[in-house]
């Protein structure tokens, strides 16, 4: 849920990012055609201007005032670079030109005027603009790096992209998980509180069940359902423990004591005090164990054996009785592989029953809220659980070993 909100703030600002980019190049777009066809223009439509010069056989005729705006002028040189015509020209501009005066204005400025230049069978035409409102600057460019400018421009692009959901990224992960601890924290108090409160009333009801199912007074049917309601209590009692347990692994606060431990060791004494639960009656327990010795394990032998315990318990709880229930270890490679399964025949426990299904350990109905603590517990460790469905329920713990 997390990392999902994560890539939802994640999508979020890279369609703000592009939604930016976007609008900045159509901004971009709409400010260089309204300054080049239909806003103003400080570059007068030369070409229709010299159209609109003419000479009558006596004098030149301009009929193209309305092409230039107020503040613009023309004026046309013969090719001695004499003013044969102007309109509108300022006084500071001269009537005469040479040829250096003209190689000079048509690229830079006239007098500090910025010119266009149109070149005429008659002459030279020059249609000037006041002085400051246009910056007029010659540019040449070799065309190899004419061709690298698209390339350039993508590449910038995509790495101010880049870093820009990369600073997102980075302050919605962090925003992301302290909103995570604020609710970790509202879970861990709720979970708390409620466990708490569970606690006295359940233990007084395990209490009065137990001393009904040892009243030799009481009818064997009343002293039967006494012993249901304290084995249900159990099972209530468990789960308020898995629910707190499994809290504190989601949020990191259960600190593991690990240990050296002997596997063939840890589960003997853990099928022991399973057998002297009682809660194995009736359920007959194989365990199978290599006779090369198994490589030792660092490990919270508590949390362990709630893990093994809680698979145990579930075989007891989702199968008939007199389903056997098979337990065992083996070593492969840098891991070793705790496992439990129940229903079928017994078989070898190292091959898997044909037609198995991997399980998502996530607590479905199907197998108990147990087996995602068992999850969670192996993570801790640094491995992981396997489950395995079909005829036979199987799952394997595999732990890295500490050879």
């Amino acid at each position: 849920m997390r990392m999902r909100s994560l890539l939802k703030g994640a999508g979020l600002v890279a369609a703000a990012a592009a939604l930016i980019v976007l609008v900045t190049l159509a901004g971009l777009l709409a400010f260089v055609f309204y300054n080049t066809s239909t806003g103003r223009d400080w570059s007068a439509p030369v070409g229709e201007v010299s159209q609109a010069l003419t000479w009558d056989g006596t004098a030149y005729v301009f009929t193209g005032e309305d092409l230039l705006e107020d503040d613009r002028w023309a004026m046309l040189l013969d090719e001695s670079g004499r003013v044969v015509w102007s309109l509108r020209k300022p006084a500071d501009v001269p009537e005469t030109y040479t040829l250096t005066d003209v190689a000079s204005f048509t690229r830079w400025y006239l007098r500090d005027y910025p010119v266009q230049c149109r070149v005429r069978d008659d002459g030279l035409l020059v249609v000037g603009a006041p002085k400051g409102s246009v910056w007029k600057h010659d540019m040449a460019m070799d065309m190899d790096t004419l061709f690298q400018v698209p390339a350039w421009f993508a590449a910038l692009f995509l790495l101010a992209l880049g870093c820009v959901l990369g600073l997102a990224y980075r302050v919605l992960r962090r925003w992301f998980r302290q909103e995570q601890q604020v609710r970790d924290a509202a879970r861990s108090g709720w979970i708390n509180g409620v466990s708490h409160d569970i606690r006295t009333p359940l233990a007084v009801v395990m209490g009065t069940a137990a001393q009904l199912e040892a009243d030799p007074t009481l009818p064997p049917e009343r002293r039967k359902q006494a012993a249901v309601i304290c084995r249900q209590s159990q099972a209530i009692r468990d789960l308020v423990n898995d629910l707190n347990l499994t809290m504190r692994l989601d949020c990191a606060m259960q600190a593991l004591r690990k240990e050296l431990l002997q596997p063939a060791a840890f589960l003997r004494q853990t099928a022991a005090d399973f057998l002297n639960s009682g809660m194995a009656e009736g359920y007959p327990l194989e365990m199978e164990l290599p006779e090369t010795p198994l490589p030792a394990i660092q490990a919270d032998a508590f949390l362990l054996r709630r893990a093994v315990n809680n698979l145990l318990t579930n075989c007891v709880r989702h199968n008939a009785p007199g389903c056997p229930i098979r337990m065992g270890a083996r070593a492969e490679g840098a891991f070793l592989v705790l496992w439990v399964e129940s229903g079928g025949a017994s078989g070898t426990p190292d091959t898997d029953p044909p037609q198995q299904r991997q399980l998502e350990p996530d607590g479905g109905a199907a197998h108990g809220t147990g087996l995602k603590l068992v999850s969670q517990i192996a993570a801790a460790h640094g491995g992981e659980a396997r489950f395995y469905g079909g005829d036979v329920f199987r799952c394997e713990l595999w732990l890295p070993s500490a050879s």
